[in-house]
């Protein structure tokens, strides 16, 4: 039998955590934090429901998987994100340790990736799932912002 929990599944439940920023108006990025085939964060941006540069839908995804797990060391975990963490996020990744992100876009401006190799070096990186789809979203997103 197929394990229906695959990649894609996890990757869907970030898009929908995406979706949830668009629609009160923040950038639309959503993240979960997997252990185990187990959802135990779920986070989107909240930059401006929260007045605070920080509120990236990593940084909540990490602090609520961490609070979670209660340890800082989210060893075992996997990220789902639709766009590529920043380097303030990748800090955060780097120092959670998780196992394995997985992103949707990759972000041609702000990417982590743009800066060379800044997880740490026990994390896997797959990028392209549901790319499009996050990509989309995005797009849409910042052609109503800047009518």
């Amino acid at each position: 039998m197929k394990n229906l929990l695959d990649d894609k599944y996890f990757m869907r439940e970030a898009l929908k955590e995406a979706k949830k920023a668009y629609e009160i108006g923040e950038v639309p990025v959503g993240a979960i934090i997997v252990i185990k085939n187990n959802i135990i964060a779920r986070a989107h941006n909240l930059t401006q429901t929260l007045n605070d540069v920080t509120a990236h839908a990593e940084m909540q995804a990490i602090t609520s998987a961490s609070n979670y797990l209660n340890g800082k060391y989210l060893i075992g975990c996997s990220l789902y994100i639709t766009l590529e963490p920043c380097v303030m996020c990748a800090g955060a990744i780097f120092w959670s340790q998780l196992d394995r992100i997985i992103y949707g876009a990759s972000d041609l401006k702000r990417g982590y990736s743009l800066h060379g190799d800044l997880l740490h070096p026990k994390t896997k990186v797959f990028r392209g799932e549901f790319e499009k789809e996050s990509i989309d979203l995005l797009q849409s997103f910042f052609k109503i912002k800047r009518k």
